[in-house]
């Protein structure tokens, strides 16, 4: 079917001054490059910001059929149009699809010419899940796994795997979803990847899926499944790291904005000084003065003090005293008087 001249016309209309480097680059702009992923939906890209300057327009469809459509949904990368995504009902396998690029710049056509494609060439199947290690016997292994892709008899196989003492890997080719490793070292423990691509009996492309989340087996590890492998990497690459940050900010916040912990931290050494503020303030540094201390005592500890004398006199006992007669005119003698002359008895 001859292609329509109404759709190899310019599309998009950029206002740019002058043609410049904008429109060398975009005279040689790269081929476009399909990949239909898992048979849901498809990618045709032609070049990326550093390579374009311009906005291009796809336009796309099979041969033998009509009408020619313009992509509806374009790739953007920082406003510039890099490629077209294809949901899965506008894709049509075994049918050659033809695409063809063009803008128009300071009213000259830039074209990417058109391409015959065959669809069942470009299919790059999803990478293989669920990876299972079973023990056969005591030294051969059987390595299981499931494919995402929807037709499993057109996919064929590679498994590779290496030993903690190996320096590379090993690859096998496998037309089915089991392989069996024939012999292990117990002292050895072993790496396994899985990866599919579409065989020769659907399709002749080269395209592989990723490699699958890898499975371990060996006397330092214990056969795990995908789930676990993807728990423990989501553990040591992202929630410890996450913690640890967070731990740190909350132990920096808290030191410098809380001082109770500076406190019990780094105890402050006690100030006396203010206790003793009415001693150098008020009574300028007299210490006996602040302390209360009595000036007979201060006036003691003076070295040209002399303590006046005391005299002590010791009174006679309760039986000197005699009892007064009645009409007598005797007085009562006075300790420590001197006694008068006595009269002559008779």
């Amino acid at each position: 079917m001859p292609r329509p001249v109404a759709f190899l016309a310019p599309v998009l209309l950029l206002l740019l001054g002058g043609p410049g480097p904008c429109l060398a680059a975009a005279r040689n702009p790269p081929g476009v490059e399909c990949v239909l992923f898992n048979e849901e939906y498809m990618t045709c890209t032609w070049g990326s910001r550093e390579t374009l300057t311009t906005n291009y327009s796809l336009y796309y469809w099979y041969e033998n059929r009509s009408p020619v459509v313009e992509c509806k949904h374009y790739l953007q990368d920082r406003g510039v149009s890099v490629g077209c995504r294809f949901n899965q009902s506008e894709i049509i396998q075994f049918q050659p699809f033809r695409v063809h690029v063009n803008a128009s710049l300071d009213g000259k056509t830039l074209e990417i010419p058109s391409e015959r494609m065959e669809l069942q060439d470009l299919v790059k199947p999803e990478a293989p899940v669920n990876l299972t290690i079973h023990n056969l016997s005591s030294n051969q292994l059987q390595l299981t796994w499931s494919s995402p892709y929807p037709k499993a008899q057109c996919l064929e196989h590679a498994v590779k795997y290496k030993s903690n003492k190996d320096t590379t890997w090993t690859e096998h080719r496998v037309k089915g979803e089991i392989f069996s490793f024939p012999s292990v070292d117990y002292e050895k423990y072993y790496t396994f990847y899985v990866r599919s691509k579409i065989n020769s009996y659907c399709g002749s492309t080269q395209l592989w899926s990723e490699w699958s989340v890898p499975v371990v087996w060996g006397s330092n590890a214990t056969s795990k499944s995908t789930a676990e492998q993807l728990h423990w990497f989501w553990i040591h690459t992202v929630l410890v790291p996450i913690t640890s940050c967070l731990l740190l900010l909350v132990l920096v916040v808290l030191l410098v904005r809380m001082e109770r912990v500076w406190v019990i931290l780094m105890p402050r050494i006690p100030n006396p000084s203010k206790n003793f503020d009415e001693l150098f303030i008020t009574h300028k540094g007299n210490f006996q003065e602040w302390a209360g201390v009595p000036k007979d005592v201060v006036e003691s500890f003076k070295p040209n003090y002399s303590e006046s004398i005391c005299y002590v006199s010791e009174l006679p006992p309760k039986e000197s005293y005699e009892p007064l007669r009645e009409g007598s005119d005797q007085q009562p003698a006075v300790p420590g008087a001197p006694a008068g002359p006595r009269e002559p008895g008779p």
